[in-house]
């Protein structure tokens, strides 16, 4: 990959997921370009439809094939971030099926705002999030890949997951999309209508907390995975697992109401989740007990039995 192109990646990540970024700097150099460029693709996709600025449908779903063609080497690149990410899928061995589900996913944002059950959206989140954390074992080249990647799948949906719960407000306002799974609406009494129109109440902070407790069993599993990636790679992963779950405890600070304000970490807060994990990481290199020490999940929950050592990932 030429420099040129990597930095091209590397300002779209700085611009666009600085949380991720910030965590993406502590990655080996082997590994941090590669990201830069993955996570310029993943957007450039993402933008199609979150951006799409009246684009008509059928003229999204032509865009994201074009990008399918050309992220598949079917077509020649068309911009720096193309032309990076062929050079990678091709060094990295990064199997067409992730990049196909991933495209996928992002063509059903052209035409599917809710979900009706937890699995409906499982469904989705398998290209806009698990192919992501596939893709990412794929360019960290661990030596138990098999090992790890089930984990890191479970890490990519506990991310995705929390920017839903983050973004509720933004993705009714500017998009006119729901995450949260409607049987969970229901389940605790409210309206798909009163979320449309940001009405917040405390049948919503229930189902918030529901949907809190499901994301950070995925993080508890994803987590566990942490200790089959190369050294170099186990902190930044860790960093990025305890900066994204830190949205939860702003969540639980504003009384679970994602409504009225969307929540957000300030810069003093970032540098001092990463200076607590860093100082843990020092003494404990157990991503685990770090991550319990350190991050907002809370302890596993009584009767849930987590993955723990040489444990697999529930596949549900």
């Amino acid at each position: 990959m030429q420099r040129e192109h990597i930095q091209t990646g590397k300002a779209i990540q700085k611009r666009t997921g600085k949380t991720f970024y910030l965590a993406t700097r502590f990655l080996p150099e082997r590994v941090r370009h590669a990201t830069h460029v993955l996570y310029a693709f993943f957007r450039i996709a993402d933008e199609v439809v979150d951006d799409a600025n009246g684009t008509p449908p059928d003229e999204q779903a032509a865009r994201l094939e074009s990008l399918r063609a050309q992220a598949l080497g079917e077509q020649p690149p068309e911009d720096d971030v193309l032309m990076a990410f062929d050079q990678l899928r091709e060094r990295y061995g990064i199997a067409d099926r992730e990049i196909d589900v991933f495209i996928d996913a992002m063509k059903t944002d052209i035409e599917t705002n809710r979900y009706e059950t937890y699995a409906d959206l499982e469904a989705y989140m398998r290209g806009s999030a698990a192919a992501v954390g596939v893709m990412m074992t794929a360019i960290m080249e661990a030596d138990e890949a098999e090992l790890a990647q089930p984990h890191a799948v479970k890490l990519g949906e506990a991310f995705q997951m929390t920017n839903f719960l983050r973004d509720v407000r933004e993705d009714v306002v500017d998009r006119d999309r729901i995450y949260l799974p409607l049987e969970s609406l229901r389940e605790h009494g409210v309206d798909e209508a009163a979320v449309e129109n940001l009405e917040f109440s405390d049948s919503f902070a229930a189902v918030m907390q529901s949907e809190l407790k499901r994301t950070e069993r995925l993080y508890r599993e994803g987590v566990a995975g942490i200790r089959y990636l190369p050294n170099d790679c186990q902190l930044p992963v860790l960093l990025a697992a305890v900066l994204y779950a830190e949205h939860h405890r702003v969540i639980r600070s504003q009384d679970y109401d994602v409504l009225s304000e969307e929540p957000s970490l300030s810069t003093t807060r970032k540098l001092w989740c990463l200076a607590k994990t860093r100082w843990h990481w020092h003494w404990n290199r157990d991503p685990e007990a770090v991550f319990k020490r350190v991050s907002a999940v809370p302890p596993s929950e009584p009767g849930h039995r987590g993955p723990g050592h040489g444990e697999g990932v529930p596949t549900r």
